[in-house]
Formats: C-alpha cells, structure tokens, sequence
C-alpha cells in the first residue's frame, strides 16, 4: 500500500481548512463530479450517437443501461473493497478504469464499443463515487466530517447541474466525443493529487472473504433481464430474447440464494425485516424507476419531435436538479418536524401530476407553457421526497448498517432506472426496428404520452409505499441527517449516499491508517 507518509497529515486527523483538507476534497469532488457530470451529458448526446452510428432505440438503450448494469450490481462491494485494499487506492483504480473507458467511448468505431466502454464506465463509477465518501469519512477529524460531505455532496450536485449544458454545447460546437475526452485531462489531475495529497486509510481487521459470487451474479441477472426487456422491443420474441430473459432470473435467483447463506454477504436480506426499510426502498424502486424513463424519452422527444437544439433539450430539465440543491434542506428539517410520512405521500402524487402534463406534449412543445410546467411538478415531486425517503431508510435499519442502508437505496434506485429505460419504451411501443429515422419519429410522438402515463401510475403507486410508514416522528430518524449537514444534494441520478457501503470508514474500529 502507498505509504501514508507522503502526504503531510495521516488519516483520520485532517482538519477542516487545511491544505490536506483541500487537496482530499479536490480530488473527491473532481473524481466523483467526472462520473456525476458523465451520467448526465451522455442523455444529452443521444441523438448525435444515434445518427452517427445508426443505432435505433435499442442501442440509445443500451448507451444508457451498459453504464447502469455494472454501476449498479458492483456499488455495494465497493467499500469492502476499499477496506481490504485501501480507499485511497481503489479510488484511484476506479478513476483510471472510468478514464481508460472514456478514451475507449472517445474513439469506439461502432455502436458495440461504444457500449463496451459504457461497461467499463460503470465498473469505474462503481468503485469512485463511494470511494469519495470513504476517503473524506475515514480521512478527516470527526468534527470536521460532516462538513467535509456537504461540501462534497452540493459540489457534486453543481456538476450534474451544470452537465446538460456541458453536453450540449459540446455536441453544438463539435461532436458527441467530446463528451467522453473532457475525462481524460480530470482523470488524470484526480489520480496526481490522490497519489501525493490524500492520506491512505484502510481496515485491518477487513474480511478477506468478500462477495464477488454475489457481484457476478448481480451483473448477470441485471445484464440478462436488461438485454430481454431491450431486445424484445427491437426483434420482438426469440429465442435469444427468452434465454436472455431465463438466464437473468436465474441468477437472480443465484443471487438471492448466495446473499441468504453467505458468511460475508453484500447485502445481508435480514435487513428487510423492517416494514419502514421495505416500504421506502418499494417506494424508491417505482419513483427512480420512472424518473430515469422520463429523462431518458425527454431529451430525445424535444430534440427529435419538438426542434430543440442538444442544449436546450439539456437544459429542459434543469429546474429538477436546482429546485433539488435548493430545497433538499428545507425538505429534510421539514420531515424532521412532522415526520416523512406526509411528504412521502404527497411528494409522488407531486410527481404523477407533472407526468399527466408531460403526456400532453405535443410536436414543436413550446417550453415556458408546455414542458416547464410539468417539469416543475415532477422537480418539486422530488424535493419533498428524496430527504425523508432517505433519512427514513437510514432510519429504518440498525445503526451498525447505515452505511449499507444508504448503499442499497441507492443500488434500488439506480437498478429501478435501469429497468425503467429498458422496458418502459417497449411496453409504449416506442421500440422496434423502426425506431429509426421518420418511423422512429411518429413512434415516438405515439408513444411518449402513453409512457407518461405509465409512469404516473407508478408514482401513486410509490405514494401509497407511505401508508405503511407510522404515523409521526421515526425513531432516530431525521434529525441525525440534518445536524450531519450533508444535505445539499442532487438526487436525479439516486438518492444520496450518506456513506460507503460496507466500508468501516468514519468507525472508531475503521478509520484510520493501516
């Protein structure tokens, strides 16, 4: 391991405003921004993709959910990993692998390299973005932490927010490249200041059995069921479609099974023996399960039906993540006073009403009066609901498993996007072979109301997850998540990950040097 001598100030003693306190933040910010940022402008870019490379709907599928599939399957090993290597160390591997994947993106001659690298992205993304959280959590003073997360969580917030127009412009000015080579230059800055300012940390007493049987198989139930769902809306049932289809729910069932009797499981399934654990991940399942549709369609309506240029379409949605940096606080002060469940009811009917207005889109949209509205409706949906979502499933599981709580509403979250942009198109009739050019076009105007719709009901459905929540204050919940101050953030890409997932960082027992 890289010796913690290098750098000034060992781990667990770096002090808020110091030098070592702004060289870790830096490279935490920078590191994860550059995935926060990637997930963004890559939806912008879609049409570009779609017309250089000839893809129809099915490989725009697939530009997205290739990043999903292995982002979402490997998030919950990442801490483990981090503990028994390094956390500094991993997250630097995971800094290369997404930039080494970049640069494969950059220059993929086809539409299967191009997915190919958006693989390997997720693989990256996995082992960066909580391996942020772990270095700041194991790196600085305990007074000192939680400031150090709501610096990172709102800094990171800001380039999601800024990634719609990033892409845009880049795709205006250049070409859909660009997206993946402005990596490479924050790649390379990231791994330099990891590797000489931030101080390495790591679990001695770390398992040496970790659970990469239940890593693979989550990657192939996702993969497969990800694969049937795109596919069948392409080239309609075959029998490629229903081995696809059998293999993922196999190893799901594999999956399922390896977690149960596991000595060290990534995600023990006792902790879903809390009703209020169940009900908010269900509810996270079926809101970040229409909200990745909804992004996804969007940009590609308004581009393709409605005219916009790459930028504004971008920036159509933009009011979703600043209403969310902006009122996330409120929102969490305002649980702690009345409890979650009122805003977790009333939240996503918030949400289903915005997708009624977005169903009504019609050719050539005129944003102030036809999309903005609809867009503040699903923006402030999300405000009320993601701070008490998430305090009530750190709430809801024991305290020696926060970290996972937060880890699995997150997985739930992602892999709900995941599923949502496979099968959502395909039950709307969206897909198929003509999802190309003018036939794509009328399908898209045909479909896009339907699927609005679709995923309104979705959200009712998410409301009614509140009515098995108790009545009143949860216990231990809230107020924790508001004292902590890391509550600045951007929940469209997921709910906040409050710390690493089966990582000891930040823990009396984990959080210092090797």
């Amino acid at each position: 391991m890289r010796n913690s001598a290098s750098v000034p100030v060992p781990a667990g003693e770096v002090a808020w405003g110091t030098p070592t306190a702004r060289w870790t933040l830096t490279a935490t910010v920078l590191g994860s921004g550059m995935a926060f940022l990637d997930s963004t402008v890559v939806t912008v870019a879609l049409p570009a993709i779609q017309a250089d490379l000839g893809a129809g709907l099915a490989g725009m599928q697939w530009v997205v959910n290739g990043y999903m599939v292995t982002l979402s399957a490997l998030i919950l090993l990442s801490g483990s990993l981090a503990d028994r290597f390094g956390r500094v160390r991993l997250f630097m591997v995971g800094v290369t692998v997404f930039a080494l994947a970049s640069a494969l993106c950059t220059f993929a001659p086809t539409l299967g390299w191009l997915v190919a690298g958006r693989v390997v992205q997720g693989v990256g993304g996995a082992l960066l973005t909580p391996g942020s959280l772990a270095i700041l959590q194991a790196g600085f003073r305990e007074q000192d932490r939680a400031r150090a997360i709501g610096a990172w969580s709102g800094l990171t917030g800001v380039a999601a927010a800024v990634g719609p127009f990033v892409g845009g412009w880049l795709v205006q000015i250049g070409d859909w490249r660009l997206i993946f080579l402005i990596n490479l230059p924050i790649a390379v800055v990231v791994v330099v200041i990891s590797w000489f300012a931030v101080p390495e940390s790591g679990d001695a007493a770390a398992s040496d059995r970790l659970d990469y049987p239940g890593a693979l198989l989550g990657v192939v139930a996702l993969g497969g069921i990800t694969y049937a769902l795109i596919q069948w809306g392409a080239v309609g049932s075959t029998p490629a479609v229903w081995t696809a289809a059998a293999t993922g729910v196999l190893a799901l069932a594999g999956f399922l099974l390896v977690e149960a009797r596991g000595r060290n499981p990534m995600l023990p399934l006792g902790i879903f023996s809390s009703t209020a654990f169940s009900a908010t991940n269900g509810a996270t399942v079926l809101i970040y399960g229409s909200l990745g549709p909804l992004l996804f369609l969007l940009v590609i309506y308004l581009q393709e039906v409605g005219g916009y240029s790459p930028v504004a379409a971008g920036a159509a949605s933009l009011p979703i993540t600043l209403l969310m940096l902006v009122l996330s606080s409120r929102s969490g002060r305002l649980a702690a006073r009345i409890g979650p469940r009122p805003q977790l009811f009333v939240g996503p009917l918030s949400l289903a009403a915005g997708f009624v207005l977005l169903s009504r889109l019609g050719p050539e949209a005129p944003y102030l009066t036809s999309v903005l509205p609809g867009v503040l409706l699903v923006a402030l949906g999300l405000s009320t609901t993601v701070a008490p979502l998430t305090a009530t499933v750190l709430a809801s599981a024991p305290q020696r498993h926060a970290g996972l709580a937060s880890g699995v509403n997150n997985t739930f979250a992602r892999g709900a996007q995941l599923i949502g942009v496979a099968a959502v198109p395909v039950l709307a009739g969206i897909g198929g072979e003509g999802s190309k050019a003018h036939g794509g076009t009328a399908a898209l105007v045909q479909g896009f109301g339907p699927a609005m719709l679709m995923l309104a009901g979705s959200c009712v459905l998410a409301s009614l997850c509140a009515l098995a929540l108790p009545r009143g204050r949860m216990p231990r919940a809230v107020e924790p998540a508001v004292e902590e101050r890391p509550t600045r953030f951007c929940g469209v890409s997921g709910p906040p990950l409050r710390s690493c997932p089966g990582s000891s960082a930040g823990t009396r027992e984990g959080g210092g040097d090797r």
